[in-house]
């Protein structure tokens, strides 16, 4: 991994990451926002010490584990990468509870226009300010936006202590199931 300058970390503040998508896909992740190392790279999780990619294997949504600069194979595999809010930030506690919420306005017409099977949000937080829904907790959600099911997961950044890799492997592995059971709306518990 290449490490980057302070000087090139910071010239990526607020740069755009272009999304990961495709229409009809089985699940579109939605981060809270790109990181400075996701900016400069333009690829999606890329800072070390972030477990998407490793939890996105392990719980059995890729068949091996990628790289963030194989981003591109994810619709093939029908998946996706967004972003609630598009600006890029060193840390997501930059943004301003506005920008959430305009960003769950853009991420709904978002999700209308591609009709993926699943939203998965990766961060309550940004869920429950982005969407106003403050009692939402991980997993299902009763909201839908058109025909799109929503789920909440944990945030994969190292700094989310709370989560270890295997618990949060076994959260997107709920996930997995539930999309692939036809019709479902619910994981099988």
């Amino acid at each position: 991994m290449t490490r980057f300058s302070p000087a090139e970390l910071e010239a990526a503040r607020d740069r755009l990451v272009p999304d990961v998508v495709a229409d009809g896909l089985r699940v579109l992740f939605c981060g809270i926002n790109p990181g400075l190392t996701t900016a400069v790279t333009g690829h999606h999780f890329a800072r070390p010490g972030n477990r998407f990619w490793p939890v996105l294997h392990r719980s059995g949504f890729t068949p091996r584990q990628l790289a963030p600069g194989e981003q591109g194979l994810l619709p093939s595999l029908g998946l996706g990468i967004t972003n609630v809010v598009a600006r890029a930030t060193a840390h997501a506690d930059e943004l301003t509870a506005e920008e959430y919420r305009e960003g769950g306005r853009v991420l709904t017409a978002k999700v209308e226009r591609l009709r993926p099977r699943w939203l998965a949000v990766v961060g309550i937080t940004a869920y429950r300010t982005a969407f106003g829904e403050r009692s939402a907790a991980v997993g299902p959600q009763e909201r839908r936006i058109g025909d799109t099911r929503i789920w909440v997961l944990p945030n994969p950044s190292g700094l989310n202590a709370h989560w270890t890799l295997r618990t949060m492997a076994d959260a997107y592995e709920e996930l997995r199931l539930a999309a692939e059971e036809s019709g479902s709306a619910a994981p099988r518990r």
